[in-house]
């Protein structure tokens, strides 16, 4: 049975060993975690806005797949899984690999240096990035006996940090593509593909050779399988508001309406519910402090240059309607901003006609109008 103390909060911790083997709190969505695991065995993808909880998804992914059991104790899981079988996984983070093409091959190189020494795999000097996966691949099965997991963190990281500049992003896609068109091809020999980011962008270009990408970034099931819901609150951290309460002379139940206007709000499907930020949660807790604490981590670059390219306006933000078919897509950032607004966070759904097919967008909650229109105003 792993120890935990509910008291100790992970701000900051992405890793799931390091919450669970040390006692910091974990809000349990292993239940969500092993139905995304085990009813849909294609290849997904996941978009939600940065500092959001994506990273020890993937981490508590990994955990899973590799049977590690005992950082599971005590955890919704226990009553689901039976098997608990050690699978290989292969994991990577592309917000490590840098915004230049050469970074991103020195970084896949170093990686596959990795499993390849891992599976005694002796790469020829000739081949392609594409064909060492390949080979790792093969051979973590043929070994193992078991499909492998593909885990792929912040697949749009090397895209983003590149917007407006095409002969780079020209290559970026080119590596991309035949790096990821390889899953394709290995159907047979991988049980589980999981891919996040904080957008679409390129989306369709990068995966245009893996065409059975399921996309659960606006599916009911998940909506909350990253951030806190209303009920986790409650749950896990009413002791935390109590102290939050008295060290502002509020009382709890105004706590409870001040963090919910200034972090909650963020629904990714219109009839699901709404859940917080989890960033600016924790660091409200440590601080005690009511702060815009995601927006002042820093407004990305790249949103500021695709806001002053667009010449949007940010102060019409605050009821933006968007076709359906755009909410999936943010290929055509400078042309309209507010699909990438919603998938990185600056903007949720607030309604959707059903008979026109249009979304009703507008900011979550007061840190993201308050940072928004100081940030990006000028």
């Amino acid at each position: 049975m792993v120890e935990t103390n509910d008291r100790i909060l992970p701000v900051g911790i992405q890793s799931f060993e390091k919450i669970r083997k040390q006692g910091y709190l974990y809000v349990d969505k292993t239940d969500i975690i092993w139905q995304l695991a085990n009813r849909n065995k294609t290849y997904n993808y996941l978009s939600r806005p940065r500092r959001f909880g994506k990273s020890v998804l993937v981490d508590t992914l990994e955990a899973y797949f590799l049977g590690k059991k005992e950082l599971f104790e005590g955890l919704k899981i226990m009553q689901m899984e039976t098997e608990w079988v050690k699978r290989p996984v292969i994991r990577l983070d592309m917000s490590r690999a840098g915004a230049e093409p050469d970074t991103l091959r020195s970084y896949l190189n170093n990686i596959f240096r990795q499993y390849e020494k891992e599976y005694s795999l002796v790469p020829n000097p000739t081949d392609s990035l594409a064909d060492r996966f390949n080979a790792i691949i093969v051979e973590a099965y043929e070994q193992t006996g078991q499909q492998v997991a593909i885990l792929i963190d912040e697949y749009d990281k090397p895209i983003i940090d590149n917007l407006g500049n095409e002969p780079t992003l020209s290559h970026l896609r080119s590596t991309l593509q035949g790096f990821y068109s390889v899953m394709k091809s290995m159907d047979a020999r991988i049980r589980f593909g999981f891919l996040t980011g904080v957008t679409k962008i390129g989306k369709m270009s990068v995966f245009s050779g893996l065409n059975n990408l399921n996309d659960i970034s606006m599916i009911p099931d998940y909506v909350d399988i990253c951030g806190v819901s209303e009920t986790e609150l409650h749950e896990y951290f009413d002791e935390s508001i109590s102290e939050l309460s008295s060290a502002n002379e509020m009382s709890k139940e105004e706590c409870y309406v001040k963090l919910k206007s200034m972090y909650d709000g963020y629904h990714f499907h219109p009839k699901a519910v709404g859940v917080y930020n989890p960033f600016s949660l924790l660091n409200t807790f440590k601080n005690k402090e009511f702060l815009e604490y995601w927006f002042e981590t820093g407004t990305p670059g790249f949103l500021v240059e695709v806001m002053r390219k667009t010449s949007f306006d940010v102060t019409t933000l605050e009821n933006q309607t968007v076709d359906s078919t755009l909410m999936s897509n943010a290929d055509a950032i400078f042309e309209n901003p507010v699909p990438y607004l919603f998938q990185s966070g600056y903007l949720t759904i607030k309604k959707f006609n059903s008979i026109l097919h249009r979304y009703t967008l507008g900011y979550p909650n007061k840190e993201v109008k308050i940072g928004m229109l100081k940030s990006l105003a000028p």
